[in-house]
């Protein structure tokens, strides 16, 4: 991939991997009769999202009202807030407009947040209420045998109950998306047990992150909303989840400092990425804040806001001036830390691409 950016840092993608990774998630889903509806809160750019369409999602989940919006007007009318939101009247115009021209599914997993929504979309029917229901991550959503309620607060406000949904977010441990995956199934399985039992239908189990979205289990979920897929990074990697060639954004910095190192003291370089473009994101078991492609020993040790320290454990210790690329190691975080994306045919930039649904965090 080119290093010849305007500036540093900068995120860069590979259309070629980006385009094998999309294809690749699409064949998976149709091989396996699940629908897929890929996590557009990654990339947050509308020629990705039409990229997803063609290879044939029928939409978009998104994390916000925000999100949904911007890919509504790129021409995407087919979206899932997939999140337990609580609605304001600015909100509840948006959602109402956005069920009357396109299909809108909502996330709860309260009878207080349906009757919310209900009272602030005039009960729009047209709305579809998707309940969430945990299945291991232990973040929002409620145990299958609590569904019942918030479906009947569903129907007796007149609007329309989709299914159920999950996010298997334990899957984020090494050896623990098949652990994930198998949570998974079960709990939106007994979901729709319960559901059933009381008289309801429904249509839609939705699951799956990407580490645990190629293990989903057969008979489980009908959908699944993997995002990273389609650019991988350094959690993706540790965790054997992808390999090095499947990665297509790295973020290109610039060295701006070196030291040799004694018999006491690692050689280093600080680079100009730090966490205002990676991100301080470090899972617990990760080797650091990021990985640094072609050199495996490599380690960014810490990140101050406009400063990555990389300990570089090999005799060819990068020159100042010189460019490195850096996968940075939660992908979602870092794309929304910028403007635009630099896009590569593998061997120079090509095109730019607007960050459009960047810092839509409502």
């Amino acid at each position: 991939m080119s290093l010849e950016t305007p500036y540093t840092p900068a995120i860069v993608v590979d259309q070629n991997i980006l385009d094998a990774n999309i294809y690749s998630m699409a064949a998976f889903a149709e091989e396996n009769n699940l629908v897929l509806r890929p996590h557009a809160k990654t990339h947050k750019i509308g020629h990705i999202a039409h990229k997803q369409l063609a290879a044939g999602s029928p939409g978009l989940s998104v994390a916000t009202v925000g999100e949904a919006e911007y890919f509504f007007n790129q021409g995407i009318s087919d979206l899932f807030i997939s999140y337990p939101l609580w609605v304001d009247p600015h909100s509840g115009k948006v959602l109402t407009r956005l069920a009357t021209e396109g299909t809108l599914a909502i996330g709860t997993d309260s009878v207080t947040a349906v009757h919310r929504l209900a009272d602030v979309t005039a009960q729009h029917p047209d709305i579809i209420i998707m309940i969430e229901i945990n299945s291991g991550h232990n973040r929002s959503g409620v145990s299958a045998h609590q569904v019942v309620p918030i479906a009947e607060a569903v129907r007796k406000r007149h609007m329309t109950l989709g299914g159920v949904f999950t996010f298997p977010g334990h899957s984020y441990g090494p050896g623990e998306q098949n652990v994930a995956a198998e949570a998974e199934a079960k709990t939106l399985k007994s979901a729709e047990d319960y559901l059933r039992e009381a008289g309801f239908e429904v249509s839609v189990l939705s699951g799956g992150s990407s580490p645990s979205a190629k293990a989903t289990v057969a008979g489980g979920a009908t959908e699944i909303r993997p995002g990273v897929y389609v650019f991988g990074d350094a959690q993706q990697y540790e965790l054997g989840r992808v390999g090095m060639e499947e990665i297509s954004l790295t973020i290109v910095t610039t060295v701006v400092s070196r030291d040799e190192g004694s018999e006491d003291t690692p050689a280093r370089i600080i680079v100009d990425a730090g966490s205002k473009v990676l991100a301080a994101d470090r899972a617990h078991w990760a080797t650091g804040h990021g990985r640094v492609p072609g050199h495996p020993e490599a380690r960014i040790t810490g990140l101050s806001e406009h400063h990555g320290t990389i300990f570089w454990d090999s005799a060819d210790l990068p020159e100042i001036g010189s460019r490195l690329h850096i996968i940075p190691n939660h992908v979602c975080v870092a794309v929304n830390l910028v403007d635009e994306i630099f896009v590569s045919d593998g061997q120079k930039v090509i095109d730019r691409w607007q960050v459009g649904a960047r810092g839509m965090n409502s």
